[in-house]
């Protein structure tokens, strides 16, 4: 190492003009919708944030830190879920729910996992609103335009992903960062496993 900071000095004397070394910066992964792990019939556009066609997709990276936070706009009504599931999930078998390896909230206002309608909330959404999702590795819990539905999930376990089904003409609009709603205190966007190491 000190041989290599006496060439370094000696070539920067020969050379005055020439600036220092600049430390090599690694891209961290951006989240979005993965195309690799979407349904068939799923189309997945403007960047990987929208979703529609027919079927549930799953994010491109999972939930590792301890609060995570983003949302779904309902750009256009039609049936639909959104909440979370496991790379185990059968993306091109739709609702998402319907297993052990998913959680969500559906457009009949029902949480669903394993079959079962495990919450009911009292406030329901419509097109146009915005869902938040929060995951402490804990609960799940959902939010409709910044409102807490009152609906929490816990239980869930593995390596869990942002996911959400389409069908019947809807569309989702998904928000990994620059939410819509302020995100529950403590919470924030879901970061890449590289991310959280530097944080």
């Amino acid at each position: 190492m000190s041989i290599f900071c006496c060439f370094e000095n000696c070539f920067r004397q020969l050379n005055p003009g020439l600036a220092p070394p600049r430390p090599v910066r690694r891209r961290v992964p951006s989240i979005s919708i993965d195309a690799s792990q979407t349904g068939q019939e799923v189309v997945i556009i403007k960047n990987g944030t929208r979703i529609c066609g027919s079927g549930a997709a799953l994010a491109s990276i999972p939930i590792l830190q301890d609060k995570a936070y983003f949302e779904v706009k309902i750009q256009q009504g039609g049936i639909w879920g959104v909440g979370l599931a496991t790379e185990r999930a059968d993306v091109n078998r739709i609702p998402l729910g319907d297993d052990n390896e998913s959680w969500v909230i559906c457009s009949d206002n029902v949480v669903r996992h394993n079959g079962i309608d495990v919450a009911k909330p009292s406030i329901s959404s419509q097109e146009g609103d915005t869902l938040g999702i929060a995951y402490d590795h804990v609960q799940l819990n959902f939010y409709l335009n910044g409102k807490n539905m009152e609906c929490p999930i816990s239980g869930i376990r593995g390596t869990i992903f942002p996911a959400f089904y389409v069908d019947d003409g809807a569309i989702l609009d998904t928000h990994f960062r620059n939410f819509q709603q302020e995100p529950p205190v403590g919470y924030g966007e879901i970061m890449a496993e590289k991310s959280i190491l530097e944080a």
